[in-house]
């Protein structure tokens, strides 16, 4: 043992610590205390070692990765078979790493039975307050093991009073759906079968105790691009307990003798402040990820909504024109570009660029669109390949199979089975071919439908499909970052069915939704900014009404709810009215003037969608600068019109003691905090951008 006394181990963040302890029985590692520094200092919230009738020790301990030979009844994070078909590995300690500088802790656990070895990792990335969390397993025995269940992590929470449980759920077109569960007792479980994070929930969980709603909140969330589940169970002593990592959709995972898997990071998060703070530590998480890639996202124009599949260099030019009159700085080329192409039912797998649409070549019209002073994007899909295409003709085998099954068709494409190196090396050769041929600057990678075949064409031994798929992805992110680093990257399957920490690691944008609706996309964003950053959220000024929600809005909502991440169009601009195209025009520069306090500003989340009062502040690092995006979530048709009085929207982080100027108006900033920015809705007032700066 390394790195502490009495097997104690703490691991600090900018503003909280994480501490375990090893038990004198050294079966496992056990939660002391997760919270703000000094927390550790006194006896744990979540130790327990009294009476367990009908249960073990281990089932009501606060264990931190746990076999089902120390939780046999409440759910354990890693199961595994043996070839007999014998269960209940149990760990010994052997050792610890601790580099309390580096916010680093390794620790070492093995079953002398099976010669299963786990290593448990921790990392608390500096100026974070979030621990991350992995296992790395090595089968030193000298027969094949099978992982049943392969969790990442446990994580203990004290809720003595009941548990209040916050998720995401959703579907195409209304992803990010903010909801709560109140956990008494018993388990709640969210999850993806699908080979990707998917539609119906996000990988993110957050848990307060109910008595403190607005208090200590923990998250959970899961940074893997495959098929994951997140799980809370509250015990009868008021702890629970939230287990996250892969969901094994396709049966268990084969480790021989002498190999090694690493299980996917899952990351915690603390904060004192309610789930707006524990928004506010994801974003500084995600910054970090981003790295030097973290800078103030161009303006963009997408065609998709304007032309759909019909798309040439004429249509494509005309809208570009428009748009570099508007101000706007990246032109993206959506679907419909490569040969074949007129619709969904064909020409996924044959990139290359339709003759027909561009007789001058890809090459002039791309640089007609550079001429104007506007970065050139462009729409693929890689992963997916369609029946009829020439790419399917020559291999039928690269699409994932079960021999003798019939294929499912979803949008009338199949999927290639990126695990495969030969599919993985086809696409990045794709991808990295045309970044290499044209002058691409931006790149918009879609994935349209799940995986629903769990097996590989030939026959071959069971694989994990899902862990090659993801490996090959996130390598071919990482090699097409490397070697073009200039290029950003969307990511984007049907909307926002691949979010994860994972590949906000390795993409540049998410796009949440294909719905762009003005009330349902508030929605949709106010979910998205309590797990991810603005940095991440792109977001379109369309002419699309309400699908959930057809409420009419202003040009002015849609464009202020746009800028909210990073702002993009994609209405059909040749339609727009001399008006509406100036008034455009001015919404951008507004934009450029503060999309470096929202790419970088910390971030308050102000009332919702469902409220009177609707908000986001960002409040510039040097605390200088304070941009308010304001939405009207009412009837359009009666504010102004009766006696009333401005809605008032309390800001956070502000200097109670200095003066914030807005135009010829003066605030301190204790009256915007206990009062509030008064803001005033009219039948055509429906959004406000109020920049405040201190005096």
């Amino acid at each position: 043992m390394s790195g502490a006394e009495h097997g104690r181990w703490t691991l600090r963040g900018a503003h909280t610590e994480y501490t375990v302890t090893l038990p004198a029985h050294g079966r496992w590692l056990e939660l002391h205390a997760w919270g703000p520094h000094g927390v550790g200092e006194g006896p744990s919230p979540v130790a327990y070692d009294g009476p367990v009738p009908f249960l073990t020790a281990g089932d009501a301990a606060p264990v931190e990765y746990a076999t089902d030979a120390d939780r046999p009844f409440t759910g354990a994070d890693l199961v595994v078979e043996t070839e007999s078909g014998n269960r209940r590995v149990g760990f010994g300690f052997v050792e610890a790493a601790h580099d309390p500088d580096g916010g680093a802790l390794a620790v070492t656990f093995a079953d002398p039975v099976t010669g299963l070895r786990a290593v448990l990792r921790y990392a608390v990335p500096a100026g974070t307050d979030v621990v991350r969390r992995w296992v790395e397993l090595t089968n030193t025995g000298t027969g094949p093991l099978r992982l049943v269940r392969a969790g990442s992590a446990g994580f203990c929470v004290p809720t003595p009073h009941g548990a209040l449980l916050s998720h995401q759920w959703g579907q195409w077109a209304q992803e990010f759906q903010l909801d709560h569960v109140d956990l008494g007792h018993g388990a709640f479980t969210i999850g993806s079968s699908q080979g990707v994070p998917g539609h119906l929930h996000v990988p993110w969980l957050a848990v307060r105790d109910r008595a403190e709603p607005d208090g200590s909140t923990w998250g959970v969330s899961v940074a893997w691009t495959g098929s994951w589940e997140i799980t809370a169970e509250r015990d009868t002593g008021g702890l629970t307990r939230v287990r996250a990592g892969r969901r094994l959709a396709d049966g268990p995972l084969e480790l021989p003798a002498g190999a090694e898997l690493t299980l996917p990071e899952v990351a915690g998060a603390y904060s004192t402040d309610g789930l707006d703070g524990l928004a506010r530590v994801w974003h500084r998480y995600q910054r970090l990820l981003a790295g030097e890639r973290l800078t103030p996202r161009p303006v963009l124009y997408n065609s998709w909504e304007a032309t759909y599949f019909d798309v040439d260099a004429d249509s494509q030019l005309a809208l570009a024109r428009i748009a570099a009159d508007l101000g706007v700085e990246t032109f993206v080329v959506d679907d419909g570009w490569f040969l074949g192409r007129v619709d969904d039912t064909t020409g996924l797998g044959d990139w290359t660029p339709d003759p027909a649409g561009f007789p001058d070549g890809f090459d002039a019209f791309i640089a007609e669109v550079r001429g104007l002073g506007l970065r050139f994007g462009l729409w693929v899909e890689p992963e997916c390949v369609s029946p009829r295409s020439r790419l399917y003709a020559e291999h039928p085998d690269w699409v994932y199979a079960v021999e003798g099954r019939p294929l499912t068709p979803i949008r009338n494409q199949y999927l290639l089975d990126l695990g495969r190196p030969e599919v993985a090396e086809f696409v990045h050769g794709t991808i990295d071919g045309l970044l290499r041929r044209y002058d691409i600057g931006y790149l918009k990678w879609d994935f349209n439908r799940p995986r629903t075949e769990p097996g590989r064409a030939g026959g071959e031994k069971p694989v994990d499909l899902d862990g090659a798929h993801v490996a090959n992805l996130h390598r071919i992110y990482e090699r097409l970052r490397r070697d073009h680093p200039e290029v950003l990257i969307e990511s984007c399957a049907g909307g926002g069915g691949r979010t994860d920490l994972a590949m906000a690691a390795r993409a540049d944008i998410f796009w949440p939704s294909d719905n762009t609706a003005p009330l349902d996309r508030l929605a949709i964003q106010h979910g998205f900014l309590h797990a991810n950053a603005p940095h991440l959220l792109s977001s379109w000024v369309t002419d699309a009404p309400g699908i959930f929600d057809p409420r009419p809005r202003s040009l002015a909502f849609r464009f202020v709810l746009a800028m909210a991440g990073v702002l993009g169009i994609g209405a059909d601009i040749r339609h727009w009215t001399p008006e509406q195209r100036a008034e455009a025009a001015g919404w951008i520069a507004r934009y450029k003037e503060i999309r470096e306090v929202v790419t970088h500003g910390e971030v308050h989340l102000v009332g919702g969608p469902d409220q009177a009062r609707c908000a986001v502040q960002y409040t510039s690092p040097d605390r200088r600068t304070v941009v308010v995006l304001a939405w009207h979530t009412g009837r359009s048709d009666g504010p102004g019109l009766l006696p009333s009085r401005p809605v008032r929207l309390p800001l956070r982080g502000l200097d109670a003691d200095g003066t914030y100027r807005h135009g010829d108006r003066r605030y301190s900033g204790a009256h915007l905090t206990a009062v509030g920015l008064p803001v005033g809705w009219t039948p055509t007032h429906d959004a406000d951008l109020v920049v405040l700066h201190r005096a």
